[in-house]
């Protein structure tokens, strides 16, 4: 058989199970955001209530969109998950735009993102890791420790990941398994051997308060109406970003055993178990620490000041510990999961074609590395808040555009197989355009100086698009 047989011949091969589905979705979800960003949520929005109202809110919309999302998943179980869900319900320019932004900065800006934070704390352990250590400067470009250890992790992934979806496997649901014990462990010893009564009472005493903290003089300021919105607005910055990467398990559908069934399980099973830690784990922030401690932790390290009184002082070590694992597990699941989009793209035309092809392992080697260099260029921004900004609003677009999509398949293919069908359509679907709309056009209003820059990058797929389109696609 010729070497072109071959390669149209290859499938990519189901070894995946309802646990290694689930644990892609958790490991994906959880990463840096719960041990740090609620820091930030508590500067925008003061009080206790308020921080557990942002997290569940973000729970119940992450919720909503999983239930939705299982609908689309069952229809479609291919390689791919919302690029082949957009093209179906829309049309290829869509599709595209998605991909081009998933590529840009969706995908990769994340994996970036939580190369950096693994690096950050890998600094607790050894402190020339960190990004105080400066390499080289060329001008007011800088490169640093913390930068080059994201992408020696990033490269390290990528290489694993590229021999084959066994190893991704294993290592996924190995770390995801620890990191859940390991967090469950942390909030049990927090609730029930370190819990600081008269600091418990103090902060659910008026826990609604409508308040934020000024930076400058780390004092209460009180606050209403739209400066609470704004303020709610802001702080979902982060809640969001840390419950994002759910849906990646919809891309590897390819090589999951009965995806009708399972990834649809999966993405129910895993968005819970990932509410209920991120909840109890901000519950047990405020059995430890003071408002004021959470708001100013330093360097936003939220879970290393609660560990210190938890663990005393071997909890630095321990929670640096735990975060590494957490962020290495995190971005195993987002490079296995992210090259299988470019693989079905480019199987239409409309990524480089080397990634429509498979490498000896069975699995899309070109475009694992392709992402790879581009995740690892954007280490080098070191612009951890702004990658923050840019994924969640770009994110918040496709979702959107994805869940409408259901609304629309019903119209196109009433009598189409729906092994699932969305949870409370269509009013749970409706719910969650309703509050992603909402929140994308505030953040384009409050933010725009960097979601500005997301809604450019997105429009720039446009000619890319019909750049693309000049060229055959892909032979299947």
């Amino acid at each position: 058989m010729s070497i072109e047989k071959q390669e149209e011949n290859q499938e990519m091969k189901r070894e995946l199970g309802l646990l290694d589905a689930t644990m892609l979705v958790v490991g994906s979800m959880i990463g840096s955001g719960i041990f740090i960003v609620s820091a930030d949520i508590t500067r925008n929005v003061g009080s206790a209530g308020w921080l557990i109202v942002i997290w569940l809110l973000t729970g119940v919309i992450t919720l909503m969109a999983a239930l939705s999302y299982g609908e689309l998943s069952a229809m479609y179980p291919k390689a791919g998950g919302q690029y082949i869900y957009l093209k179906e319900s829309y049309n290829k320019l869509i599709a595209f735009l998605y991909g081009w932004s998933f590529f840009m900065v969706i995908q990769t800006g994340t994996i970036a993102a939580v190369g950096v934070a693994f690096a950050k704390f890998a600094a607790y352990l050894y402190e020339p890791l960190g990004d105080q250590n400066v390499l080289y400067t060329l001008g007011n470009f800088k490169i640093n420790a913390a930068q080059l250890v994201a992408i020696v992790t990033i490269v390290l992934l990528t290489w694993i990941n590229s021999r084959g979806v066994k190893n991704g496997k294993i290592i996924q649901t190995l770390l995801t398994m620890i990191k859940i014990l390991s967090l469950f462990g942390l909030i049990l010893m927090g609730l029930f051997f370190a819990f600081r009564q008269g600091t418990w009472d103090s902060n659910w005493t008026d826990a609604f308060r409508a308040v934020k903290w000024d930076v400058g003089s780390q004092s209460l300021v009180s606050i209403g109406g739209a400066t609470l919105f704004a303020g709610v607005i802001s702080a979902m910055v982060g809640s969001l970003f840390s419950s994002d990467a759910w849906n990646n398990v919809t891309f590897i559908a390819g090589e999951i055993r009965n995806p009708k069934k399972n990834i649809g399980l999966s993405l129910l099973l895993g968005t819970m178990i990932v509410t209920l830690i991120y909840v109890s784990a901000n519950v047990m922030y405020t059995a430890v620490l003071s408002m004021k401690e959470i708001a100013f932790a330093p360097a936003d390290r939220v879970a290393v000041a609660a560990s210190q009184y938890i663990f005393g002082a071997a909890g630095t070590i321990i929670i640096a510990v735990m975060i590494m694992i957490s962020t290495f597990g995190c971005n195993n699941g987002l490079i296995l999961s992210g090259a299988r989009v470019y693989y079905t793209m480019a199987k239409d035309g409309l990524f480089f074609s080397p990634a429509a092809k498979l490498n000896k392992y069975e699995v899309p080697g070109w475009g694992l590395w392709a992402q790879c260099i581009w995740a690892s260029a954007l280490c080098l921004t070191g612009r951890y808040g702004d990658l923050l900004d840019y994924v969640i609003f770009v994110v918040l677009i496709f979702y959107i555009l994805t869940i409408a999509g259901i609304f629309i398949l019903r119209k196109k293919y009433p009598e189409a197989e729906r092994p699932y069908k969305a949870f409370g359509y269509p009013v749970i679907p409706a719910l969650y355009i309703l509050a992603a709309t909402v929140l994308s056009i505030a953040l384009l209003y409050y933010k725009t100086s960097t979601c500005g820059w997301g809604l450019v990058l997105v429009l720039l797929g446009i000619p890319m698009f019909y750049l693309s389109q000049r060229k055959e696609p892909a032979k299947r």
